[in-house]
């Protein structure tokens, strides 16, 4: 069977602009409830004032470190941006936030986490703006503080830079989705068992394809960091990526 350059363009176009049901990392524009809509911005919009001064403070004393601010936003909107279909029906994608979370802090990556799902809400139609507060607090909060007290706690007990910056990513990932599952569950919650229940389903719905996606994520961010390991050492150093062992 002959299968055509366009009709495999046309179904990797499907992936990233047709817009999925709630069972997705992304949660839909209006799946959720009001009051949980606008509870998940209450909760997301301290963190995104905090990093927005975090930025602003890292880039006055490191100039420089522009360009590797860029390149996480790319590097996290790309990613997440990749729509992967489940056998259950859902679809999961990388988050790509655990790299601009070692470099930059978790609160760095509130605000461009937050700016990359805000772009793919009004672009590809992923997520949306009445759910932009609780896919912000799952992906570009949960997901980057995790990942980076995963980093920190790695280097702490002696782990090497690659495999701390590997679990960093990879629970990382992993900590995005479970925070969307007890988001979903906690909005609707089972007729029978309740929360724990519906949380239950939720999770399972995503663990089929997210699991390996998380490897993945880690295996990609180990690659690009060690990359810029190599040619923007100084740039790392200011931002203090390296344990005192491990700078010199």
């Amino acid at each position: 069977m002959r299968f055509s350059g366009w009709k495999l363009g046309y179904f990797l176009l499907a992936l990233l602009f047709v817009p999925q049901r709630a069972f997705a990392m992304h949660i839909m524009e209006g799946f959720l409830p009001l009051q949980w809509a606008i509870f998940w911005w209450v909760i997301s919009l301290p963190f995104i004032i905090l990093g927005l001064r975090s930025i602003r403070k890292t880039i006055e004393s490191n100039p420089e470190t522009k360009m590797l601010l860029g390149l996480s936003g790319a590097f996290a909107f790309v990613l997440s941006a990749l729509k992967i279909p489940s056998v259950t029906g859902s679809c999961s994608h990388p988050t790509g936030v655990g790299l601009g979370a070692v470099l930059f802090g978790p609160l760095a990556m509130s605000v461009i986490g937050s700016i990359v799902l805000l772009f793919q809400a009004l672009l590809l139609a992923h997520g949306g703006l009445t759910t932009l507060g609780a896919n912000a607090f799952s992906m570009a909060i949960a997901g980057p503080f995790i990942a980076y007290y995963v980093f920190k706690g790695a280097q702490k007990v002696g782990l090497s830079f690659s495999i701390a910056v590997f679990l960093a990513a990879m629970l990382g990932d992993l900590g995005t989705y479970l925070v969307t599952s007890l988001q979903l569950a906690l909005a609707f919650p089972s007729e029978v068992g309740g929360f724990a229940a519906s949380f239950a389903k939720f999770s399972g719905i995503f663990a089929l394809t997210q699991i390996p996606l998380a490897v993945s994520e880690g295996i990609l961010t180990v690659i690009v960091i060690n990359f810029l390991r190599k040619y923007n050492v100084n740039e790392l150093k200011a931002l203090r990526v390296f344990s005192a062992k491990e700078a010199h």
